[in-house]
C-alpha cells in the first residue's frame, strides 16, 4: 500500500469518527432525533459496506 493511499485512509477514519461523534451528540442533545439518525446510521453503514471492498481493492 502507497503512503498516499494509507494517508487517504487514515483520513477518512478520522472524518468518519468526528462525523460519527457529531451524530452520536446530536441524539444526545436533542432525543427526539435519535430514531432519524439511527436510520441515517444504518443507511451510512450499508453505503460503507459497499464502497471499502471496492476501495480495498
Amino acid at each position: 500500500m502507497s503512503s498516499l493511499a494509507l494517508l487517504t485512509a487514515v483520513l477518512l477514519v478520522l472524518v468518519v469518527v468526528m462525523f460519527v461523534g457529531g451524530l452520536v451528540y446530536l441524539a444526545h442533545r436533542h432525543p427526539a432525533w435519535a430514531v432519524p439518525l439511527t436510520v441515517g446510521l444504518v443507511g451510512a453503514t450499508l453505503l460503507a459496506t459497499v464502497v471499502v471492498p471496492i476501495a480495498v481493492r
